[in-house]
């Protein structure tokens, strides 16, 4: 790991954060609403309490009342007439209820001219008009249209915080990027290791963007793009992390997957959006995560294309290299996927620079692991070169995980540290799958297992190119009913015919295993079997290690299957050729299964040894296998072994970049225990896509 360049101070923006403040209006906003809605409720109780209910009386009711003398006002117009009471009284109204009755109304029969008199002769002091009195609009607008109006606007205000906040009520084409604050970088490139070739380049752009005199002078311009590519989990977002952390400028960071939305032309105005924040912020970088969500290949969908995902992947191709400058702003994208991308994106002037994260080997391994170490409490007898060691084909996010696992585990046993006993323990769970220990067999099973497993086990012991066994146990782990785990002296970047051979003869040795002591064949090899066809097919149709087919390859890409391309591909292999292809595949087969038969009738002592060790012990370290395979007797162990437990010196002597497992499955054999090699026929040749080969 490159050291640390001393940063720069970090410059000031040149114009304020324009978003900052917005941000915190919708608290504001939403108390003022809430405060108004208080008052409004209050006024509203206040009207609702003061206002006294009318009821309806009869005539006659009314008439008796005018009789009684108990009339305070009355407001007559035509039939109809409004009043009060001198007192509240209990009366029959209209609905044949009895209420008290403070106001009145009542519909007359017919006009009688003489009730006015009458009314002021037997009520003296009573208030007669002839209209009625005038309506408090004010009240009468806060009873009955200030509620809707209150809806209509509280509906308003949701729908403009589910939209963003923005200063529109309908804020759709708004970007959705998030920009990072540089006073306080979390993450810088002291926490990334593993990839220095990607940190340099990277870095170069940092420091472009910090001193573009430096290369300007030169004529030399800037990089307007840099497409990050790797496998999953080699560190490609964290890098995008790391140069939030480093570059000292804004920085805006968004997902592929927030540009596309349901409605039309959504993503094509975010992408315009989110340049215009950049134009305003420049120099600044923008980092686009997983950019194959919207940068694939244009035309190529099935039925048709998307069309709005076309818009934006259109919009995105202007914005980086059209009639407008976008001078400083820089486009840094992550994908694991760059087979699909369109190829308008990936040319120069758009993404200058394509930066590959590869897989890590040994050293990059050892300086992931020291990154992560930091954070967990270390024994002193804990090694990072011990453990990276014997730890192939791991990406960065799996030695994490492997790290986390060994914290975990510790803990579970009440340590005071993490230990070496903890990390091989992680490690084995980790590449192997965890023990099933709760799993009860039979005897006969396990003699099954055992016979099968010391197939695999003796037939790498003879096999020249094989990788040495490190591992061979009878305990079921994940699908596996048993193991042999076997890893290379060193890193292994190619493979050569005999290499795979071997890997071929290997996987067979456990089902000739079984044909030659118990003779009969089970189940269990169904991954080995299946492993083994597709290192054969690999062999004659992409390798050319086949002297009938020839070096010529039959098979077009060896990549991920894009649909949208190949799904209309038309063969072009003629039947006859695929014929003499199966031929092949079959030849090489059958000539190592011979091989195999031949190897464990000559060594059937041996294969006897390692199974009656199996059946005591259940595990066979590296050590104990090679006592066992020069005719040595095995220590009677005092205490009961700890499966778990690696060997430190088998360990510091597998210096490697692949790991392969094979094994014996459970009953049903439709399961693999792990991913593996002889299971991806895309890349036989390319340890650092291999992972642990599980057989079933």
């Amino acid at each position: 790991m490159s050291s640390k360049q001393p940063r720069k101070p970090n410059k000031p923006s040149k114009q304020p954060q324009k978003g900052v403040n917005f941000n915190q209006i919708p608290g504001k906003t939403a108390g003022f609403w809430v405060l108004i809605m208080l008052v409004v409720f209050l006024v509203y109780s206040t009207i609702s309490s003061s206002h006294q209910a009318v009821h309806e009386l009869t005539q006659n009711v009314f008439l008796e009342q005018v009789a009684l003398g108990n009339i305070r006002s009355v407001t007559k117009t035509t039939l109809d007439i409004n009043g009060e009471l001198n007192e509240k009284t209990t009366l029959i109204v209209k609905d044949g209820t009895e209420q008290v009755v403070d106001r009145f109304y009542t519909r007359l029969w017919s006009d009688e001219p003489g009730l006015s008199q009458l009314i002021m002769d037997s009520n003296p002091g009573v208030v007669l008009t002839g209209e009625r009195t005038k309506t408090n609009w004010w009240a009468h607008f806060l009873m009955y249209y200030l509620p809707f109006l209150l809806i209509l606007l509280l509906w308003l205000f949701f729908l403009r915080q589910m939209q963003g906040g923005g200063n529109e009520a309908f804020s759709f084409g708004k970007s959705k990027a998030k920009m990072f604050n540089m006073d306080e970088p979390e993450i810088t490139f002291e926490d990334v290791a593993g990839c220095d070739e990607a940190k340099y380049e990277l870095q170069e752009i940092i420091d472009f963007l910090r001193s573009p005199q430096k290369f300007q002078r030169l004529g030399g311009r800037i990089p307007k793009g840099a497409l990050l590519v790797g496998a999953p989990g080699t560190g490609k977002t964290l890098l995008g992390r790391a140069v939030a952390g480093e570059a000292g400028v804004p920085f805006f960071s968004m997902s592929g997957s927030d540009f596309v939305e349901m409605f039309v032309g959504v993503g094509a105005s975010r992408v315009r959006d989110l340049f215009d924040q950049g134009k305003k912020h420049a120099p600044c970088i923008i980092f686009i995560d997983e950019i194959d969500a919207v940068g694939r290949h244009r035309g190529a969908g099935l039925g048709g294309g998307h069309d709005e995902r076309e818009q934006t992947l259109n919009q995105l191709l202007v914005e980086m290299d059209g009639f407008e400058s976008n001078e400083g702003v820089i486009l840094v994208a992550a994908t694991n996927r760059p087979d699909v991308l369109d190829p308008a994106l990936l040319r120069p002037g758009r993404f200058d620079r394509q930066i590959v994260v590869d897989m890590p080997d040994m050293v990059g391994r050892e300086a992931i692991l020291k990154v992560h170490m930091k954070k967990v409490r270390l024994h002193e007898e804990v090694s990072a070169k011990t453990i990276a060691k014997g730890t192939p084909g791991m990406a960065g996010a799996d030695l994490e995980n492997l790290v986390n696992e060994a914290a975990l585990l510790a803990a579970r046993k009440d340590h005071d540290s993490v230990t070496m006993v903890d990390f091989e323990d992680a490690k084995e769970k980790v590449m192997l799958g965890p023990e099933r220990r709760s799993r009860v067999f039979t005897e006969k099973v396990k003699k099954e297992t055992a016979y099968h497993e010391a197939g695999h086990a003796v037939v790498a012991f003879r096999c020249i190119e094989s990788d040495p066994v490190h591992k061979v146990t009878i305990i079921p782990r994940g699908q596996a009913l048993g193991l042999t785990f076997t890893l290379p002296k060193e890193d292994q970047y190619t493979q050569d015919e005999q290499m795979l051979l071997d890997r071929i003869c290997v996987a067979l040795g456990g089902r000739v295993a079984e044909e030659i002591f118990l003779g009969k064949i089970g189940s269990g090899a169904y991954s080995d079997i299946r492993s083994v066809t597709s290192i054969a097919r690999s062999m004659v149709t992409r390798l050319g290690m086949s002297k009938k087919m020839g070096p010529i390859s039959y098979e077009e890409g060896g990549g991920q299957v894009f649909l949208g391309r190949d799904f209309g591909r038309q063969p072009t292999t003629s039947q006859k050729t695929l014929e003499d292809i199966d031929t092949e595949i079959y030849r090489i087969v059958d000539e190592q299964l011979d091989r195999a038969r031949k190897i464990l009738k000559e060594d059937r002592e041996l294969v006897e040894l390692l199974t009656a060790a199996l059946l005591e012990r259940e595990t066979v370290d590296a050590e104990e296998f090679e006592m066992l395979m020069k005719g040595e007797e095995l220590p009677t162990p005092e205490l009961e072994i700890d499966h778990s437990t690696g060997n430190d010196d088998a360990d510091a002597d597998d210096t490697n970049s692949d790991a392969s497992v094979e094994g014996r499955g459970d009953d049903d054999g439709d399961k693999e225990a792990n991913p593996s090699t002889e299971d991806n026929p895309e890349s036989p040749d390319d340890p650092d896509k291999s992972s642990p080969r599980g057989g079933n």
